[in-house]
């Protein structure tokens, strides 16, 4: 088969398996915010676009040729691997072993990934906010696509395993039936030391899921061979659903984590021009929203150490003024009130309390 050929069954098959498909991307990138730190509650307003744009790099797949081999690797195609858990660390040495159309063949996700990572810390020093959003999108759907065991293995549709179409079947079929099971409300998170390595390690770590696949393929058309059934798509949400619930979970944490690690090493602009890590006024304490997630109701209380003039919001995951809970001049003390959820729609929210000086915010889930 010549070049072009190969390209376009490359591309056309590769629309076909769009990884974890539109609903677990979204999902996916979305859920991101809820790891975002103190320091990033200006990235709060991110959220809806990481959502919005989870899929744009499958979208690009029909028009650039140069897309498809960014959201796969055939891992199992190295020796390296195979013997000794590790494959070359850049995409350079890669294509010194092997070759570049192996290696090409083979896909180069981790490399996309660190690319995507680097021109987002590339345009957060320039403070090209828009730009910076873009390709924060682009890193969260490679992020995804190597949380996803079918893409990173030459086996990623079953076809060498008699388990044809299972990628379409896991990622789709079953994530799309199942949507309402991948709750998240966050992980601490931390600055990434080695970030090159960092999205080899996860790579390395999530082939390990690829037999529990495929085993699970199996038992579920031992239940019912029929694909479009509830009692295949049970049966295979009953061999995956724990550690599929754990990929998302994976997932939308090691985003967060390259977001603000590329944030820091940035050096850490704001959006507004005010560094919001300095001024901090740590005279005030805005606690956790309890309990979290809200169902009847939410207590927020704060602490003045000394008199102050505050405002205390709260805001939807857009930055929207939800409502204004309280305002004015505080004496010193401690102060606690109730809101109750009357027609908010479930999902993250945020409490700002605000001073002329300071800014502190908590999040939390109406559920």
């Amino acid at each position: 088969m010549n070049n072009f050929f190969k390209w376009i069954f490359v591309i056309s098959f590769s629309l076909a398996l769009i990884s974890w498909g539109g609903t677990g991307h979204r999902i996916i990138s979305g859920n991101a915010s809820y790891s975002f730190n103190q320091e990033m509650q200006q990235f709060q307003t991110w959220s809806s676009y990481l959502a919005d744009h989870a899929s744009d790099a499958d979208y690009r797949k029909s028009s650039d040729p140069t897309e498809s081999p960014k959201h796969y690797i055939d891992i199992d195609y190295y020796p390296e691997f195979l013997n000794a858990g590790y494959i070359p660390q850049t995409l350079s040495e890669a294509i010194t072993v092997h070759g570049y159309n192996n290696v090409y063949n083979w896909g180069i996700l981790p490399w996309a990934t660190k690319t995507a990572y680097d021109s987002l810390k590339s345009n957060l020093q320039k403070n090209n906010w828009e730009r910076a959003k873009l390709f924060a999108a682009d890193l969260g759907h490679y992020v995804a696509d190597g949380h996803m065991p079918l893409h990173i293995t030459k086996n990623y549709n079953g076809q060498l395993t008699d388990n044809d179409g299972i990628h379409s079947r896991y990622e789709s079929t079953m994530v799309n039936a199942h949507a309402a099971d991948f709750v998240y409300s966050g992980k601490e998170i931390n600055q990434i030391q080695n970030v090159n390595q960092y999205i080899l390690n996860y790579i390395y770590h999530n082939y390990q899921y690829l037999d529990s696949v495929i085993n699970a393929d199996n038992y579920a058309k031992s239940i019912n061979s029929n694909y479009y059934s509830d009692a295949y798509k049970n049966a295979l949400w009953e061999k995956t659903g724990s550690f599929t619930i754990e990929l998302f979970k994976n997932a939308s944490h090691a985003l967060s984590e390259l977001i603000y690690t590329a944030w820091k090493e940035a050096g850490s602009p704001s959006i507004t021009g005010i560094n919001l890590t300095d001024g901090i006024n740590h005279d005030i304490i805005l606690e956790p929203v309890s309990p979290n997630p809200v169902t009847d109701k939410a207590t927020i209380s704060f602490n003045l150490k000394s008199p102050a003039v505050i405002s205390l919001t709260m805001h939807d995951i857009n930055g929207k003024l939800i409502a204004t809970l309280a305002s004015g001049k505080f004496s010193e003390g401690e102060y606690s009130l109730n809101w109750i959820p009357n027609n908010e729609k479930k999902g993250l929210y945020f409490i700002a309390l605000n001073t002329s000086k300071s800014r502190h915010t908590q999040k939390f889930i109406v559920k």
